[in-house]
């Protein structure tokens, strides 16, 4: 199917827009931006405690939550009903690889790039509070490596749909109702979720939540890139560089969502998996071969080993303790993650039409975690094995948690260093494009109850979150890290709304395993 996108069909689509919808997510956002503008101290604090209480509150839940996610997703494979083809075509929309490219792309863009640089070197110097391990010592790589795939693993893939998807399919495609966050409400409150105003407040909570989650990468895009052409070209790391970067990361997300999904967005999506496998390939090829292997393997079976020990980890938090360590890494990744939720569901959703259930949680909560997890031993893992070799050489550069400098540093030290460096911030943009992109597609899809929204819709998103991102970032670096900050509090009422899918998924598979016999 192809997307609308010539002018008179766009036009003719307008009226579809959910006005309210528009008015609540389009006013916060310009709200927000206004508070900052003023007094950044005030949003600081406002955001501050509100990131407290939702962590302090809902931290055991998310834990539970993501956990169960995951692990019901792996009954549905198992099911009869697993085999069921989905989204009302006999065969899949798009081939295996762009499907997969379009999947990976998305996790991923939120910050494959320099998280997986960073967050294992974190964890290396650091060692997490449930393992304890010397820091910065041979003993604390596995234990490193498994916290990183913990944060970007099985748990945080599941979420983005491998039960959601399914229920969105099955009510989108076969019922007839939105491709929209308030569907997901539909067993529990049935026509009242699609027509009343409990419908009308999850759809802008998940709009809100996702936005924040896109504008806080596209934000750090533009500070991290222009640091980066500062270090390797000389040029200024000021505001205008910044604003450069992100203007033109706009213009390219805006066009590829613009063209829709069986153009730009396919196509970013391929270059950013081809150009991420031609690095990850030379990576492993002149990096550190050997200890790549080795840790990959060994953090992998610590992973294994210690799966329900980390994802039931509260330490210092107990129930509703201070959440400390654990409301900065897993609970922030569990917020940030649970925001993307829906959105992305729907964005898989409409990718995945002709797919079975089996394979959509089999791509989803297996191959991509396994991807990702070779991704961050390969990128971090190479940092870990250079500051073994030669402590300070990453971990100096990274001082004060300075994600894009450990990238660097990590880059450099590869033969034909500074080519590798430039090829990973070309890198990082097209992955935070492919974010853009989809979610400016998928906010548009909630806002127009269509499944081909207006192209002027799209386009207003696309612009919108960029202007957002140069608003905060002349706020200086702390607006977008508030705003960040923010997606976990957004995420309080989203994981309310992914609460049903933990019943209607497997109802849902059950019903389509009886429909087959």
């Amino acid at each position: 199917m192809s997307d609308i996108t010539n002018t008179d069909a766009a036009k003719g689509q307008m009226h579809h827009i959910n006005k309210p919808l528009f008015a609540i997510t389009g006013g916060f956002i310009a709200l927000f931006c206004v508070i900052a503008l003023f007094d950044l101290d005030l949003l600081s604090s406002m955001v501050d405690t509100g990131f407290a209480w939702s962590a302090k509150y809902f931290g055991l839940y998310w834990q539970l939550l993501l956990l169960a996610t995951f692990l019901i997703g792996l009954v549905l494979v198992v099911l009869p009903g697993g085999r069921a083809i989905m989204g009302g075509l006999a065969a899949p929309e798009f081939p295996l690889f762009q499907w997969g490219a379009m999947i990976m792309c998305t996790l991923l863009a939120g910050g494959g790039v320099f998280w997986a640089a960073g967050e294992p070197m974190a964890h290396f110097l650091s060692s997490p509070p449930h393992f304890g391990a010397e820091a910065a010592s041979a003993a604390a790589v596995n234990p490193a490596l498994a916290q990183s795939f913990m944060h970007w693993g099985f748990l945080a893939w599941a979420i983005l749909g491998a039960l959601t998807t399914v229920m969105l399919m099955h009510y989108h495609y076969e019922k007839g109702l939105p491709l929209a966050p308030r569907t997901l409400l539909y067993p529990v409150f049935g026509d009242a979720a699609i027509k009343g105003p409990i419908g009308l407040i999850a759809d802008a909570s998940c709009i809100i939540a996702v936005v924040a989650g896109t504008v806080g990468p596209i934000g750090f895009l533009g500070l991290q890139v222009s640091y980066g052409l500062n270090a390797l070209f000389g040029i200024p790391d000021g505001f205008a560089t910044q604003a450069m970067v992100i203007l033109a990361l706009v213009a390219l997300y805006t066009a590829s969502a613009a063209s829709g999904l069986t153009k730009g967005i396919q196509i970013l999506s391929r270059v950013n998996v081809l150009l991420a496998a031609a690095l990850l390939v030379f990576m492993l090829v002149a990096g550190p071969t050997m200890f790549i292997f080795k840790s990959f393997f060994g953090g992998f079976a610590t992973y294994l080993s210690d799966f329900f020990p980390m994802a039931l980890y509260r330490g210092e938090a107990g129930v509703f303790g201070d959440p400390g360590w654990l409301g900065w890494w897993t609970v922030f990744f569990w917020g940030w993650f649970l925001g993307y939720g829906p959105l992305m569901a729907m964005f898989i959703a409409r990718v995945s039409r002709g797919r079975s259930i089996r394979s959509i949680v089999i791509m989803l909560s297996i191959v991509a975690p396994i991807v990702t997890a070779f991704w961050f031993t390969i990128v971090g893992g190479s940092g870990i094995a250079f500051e073994l070799a030669n402590q300070g050489s990453v971990s100096t550069a990274f001082e004060g948690f300075n994600l894009p400098a450990a990238l660097l540093a990590i880059t450099q030290q590869l033969p034909m260093g500074f080519i590798v460096s430039v090829l990973f911030l070309i890198l990082t943009t097209i992955f935070v494009a492919t974010t853009g992109d989809s979610m400016t597609y998928v906010i548009s899809v909630a806002m127009s109850n269509e499944d081909r929204p207006a192209l002027p819709v799209r386009l207003f998103w696309g612009v919108a979150m960029g202007v957002m991102a140069i608003i905060l970032i002349y706020t200086g670096a702390g607006g977008v890290g508030k705003l960040q900050s923010f997606i976990v509090v957004t995420a309080v009422p989203v994981s309310l709304v992914l609460l049903p899918s933990l019943w209607d998924a497997i109802r849902i598979t059950l019903a389509k395993g009886r429909e087959m016999r």
